[in-house]
C-alpha cells in the first residue's frame, strides 16, 4: 500500500516549534510521506532563516515558497497571504499530497487553508478553537471553518470548535508538538552552551550567572501604528532592573518595523544603558528553551510565555493584548504597556517562587498522537455540521 502523503507548511520561525516532534513522527511513521514546504519568513535571514535550522534537524524540504513583501503594515500583509495563494495552489498540485496541514494563526497559514480547501485536499489545522483576540483570532477561527481535522492542544479548545460547528468526531486533543520538546528539555535543563557564542547576535556579553530575563515582544497589528511606543515601554523596564536581557527580534507583522525603529532608536539615544542588551534573530528551539528554562522572568507578549513556560514553570510578565483571553497558568502575571508597571511586575515575579507546572497545552506526547491520526483518519473533504 503506498504512503499517505502528508504536507506540511510552515512559515515562520514561531510555526516550526510549534510543529517540529510532528515532522519527526510523521517521517518516522511506516505509514506516512513527510512533504515539508517551506515559507514565507522562515526561509529569510533577516528572521533567523529556519530553513537552516530544519536542514539541521535533518528535514529536507520538498519545496521553498518565497512570498513576504516588503513593508511590515497591513496592506502588505494581505498582499503576502494572497501571494502565497497563488505559490501554494501550484505547490498543492506538484506535490498531490493526501493531506495537507497547517499551523496555528499566522496570516500566511490562512493561504496554505484557502488553497487546500478549494482542491479538494483534507486540511488538518494543528492549534485551532484557541481565543487570543487581534487578527489572529479571526484567522485562527476562519482556518478552523475551512479545515476538515482539527488536532487541538487542549480540551478548552476543543470544546470551542464543537461550538464552532465542527462535527466532535473530526476534533481530536493532541497537545501542542511545542510541549513535547518542553518535556525532554525539562528532563535535562542546564544552560550548556554559550549563547553568545554560538548564536552571536548584537549587543553586550553579559555575565549570566547571577540571571536574566529574555523578552520576546511582537507588534499587534491592530494596534500596529502603537509598536514603537509599545517597546520603548518595555526596554526602560527592562533596562531599569539590573539584569542581562536576552532580547528576540519580532515577527514580520504589520508593526515590526516600528517595534525595530523603536530598538535600534533606544539603544542610539541610551548607550549607557542598552550594553546591559543583547538581541538575537533565532536558536533553534531546544537551546531556546534551555535559555528561558534558566531565565528569571520572560518578558513581552509572545505565545511561548503562556504554553511552553507553563509547563517549564518560568515565570512570565505578558505585556500588552495580544494574548488577551487565551487560557493560562499561574506563571503569567498581565501588564499594560506602561514601564513602571512592567518593571514592578518582573520585580515581584523575580522575588517569588518558581510557579507549578501546568500541562494545559500538553503532556509531551503530541507528535507521535499527530502521525497516528494521520495515519488512521479517513482522507476526505465532507464536511457534516453540529448545527
Amino acid at each position: 500500500m503506498a504512503k499517505r502523503k502528508i504536507c506540511v507548511v510552515v512559515t515562520a520561525r514561531p510555526s516550526y516549534s510549534r510543529i517540529r516532534t510532528a515532522l519527526r513522527a510523521i517521517d518516522d511513521h511506516p505509514d506516512l510521506e513527510l512533504q515539508l514546504v517551506v515559507a514565507a519568513s522562515a526561509l529569510l535571514d533577516r528572521y533567523g532563516s529556519v530553513i537552516d535550522q530544519m536542514k539541521e534537524d535533518g528535514f529536507t524540504p520538498a519545496r521553498s515558497v518565497y512570498m513576504i513583501l516588503e513593508g511590515e503594515n497591513p496592506v502588505t500583509m494581505a498582499k503576502t497571504t494572497g501571494l502565497g495563494l497563488v505559490e501554494l495552489a501550484t505547490v498543492f498540485d506538484n506535490l498531490a499530497p493526501d493531506f495537507v496541514l497547517t499551523i496555528a494563526d499566522r496570516f500566511e497559514t490562512l493561504a496554505t487553508a484557502v488553497a487546500a480547501s478549494y482542491m479538494n485536499i483534507p486540511l488538518v489545522h494543528i492549534q485551532g478553537g484557541e481565543v487570543t483576540g487581534s487578527i489572529d483570532e479571526k484567522v485562527r477561527h476562519a482556518i478552523t471553518k475551512l479545515s476538515d481535522f482539527h488536532f487541538v492542544s487542549s480540551t478548552q479548545a476543543g470544546e470551542r470548535v464543537e461550538k464552532m460547528g465542527e462535527y466532535k468526531d473530526r476534533v481530536h486533543v493532541t497537545g501542542c508538538p511545542s510541549i513535547d520538546i518542553a518535556a525532554e528539555v525539562d528532563k535535562d535543563s542546564r544552560l550548556d552552551f554559550d549563547p553568545f557564542e554560538k548564536y552571536g547576535g548584537v549587543g553586550g556579553e553579559m555575565d549570566l550567572k547571577d540571571g536574566y530575563v529574555v523578552v520576546m515582544q511582537h507588534p499587534v497589528t491592530t494596534e500596529h501604528a502603537l509598536a514603537k511606543r509599545h517597546v520603548k515601554e518595555t526596554l526602560h523596564a527592562v533596562t531599569g532592573l539590573g539584569l542581562p536581557a536576552l532580547w528576540f527580534w519580532p515577527n514580520p507583522d504589520a508593526g515590526s518595523d516600528g517595534t525595530s525603529r523603536g530598538i535600534r532608536s533606544f539603544r542610539e539615544k541610551n548607550r549607557d544603558i542598552s550594553g546591559s542588551l543583547h538581541f538575537f534573530k533565532n536558536m533553534s528551539p531546544t537551546d531556546f528553551l534551555k535559555l528561558l528554562c534558566n531565565a528569571s522572568c520572560l518578558v513581552g507578549n509572545s505565545s511561548v510565555g503562556i504554553r511552553e513556560c507553563s509547563f517549564l514553570k518560568v515565570p512570565v510578565v505578558n505585556v500588552g493584548s495580544r494574548q488577551s483571553g487565551r487560557d493560562r497558568g499561574a506563571n503569567v502575571i498581565d501588564v499594560d504597556y506602561e514601564r513602571g508597571a512592567i518593571r514592578a511586575a518582573v520585580e515581584k515575579q523575580l522575588k517569588g517562587e518558581r510557579p507549578p507546572r501546568d500541562t494545559i497545552y500538553g503532556d509531551g506526547l503530541a507528535g507521535p498522537r499527530i502521525a497516528k491520526l494521520l495515519a488512521e483518519i479517513a482522507p476526505t473533504t465532507t464536511k457534516r455540521l453540529a448545527y
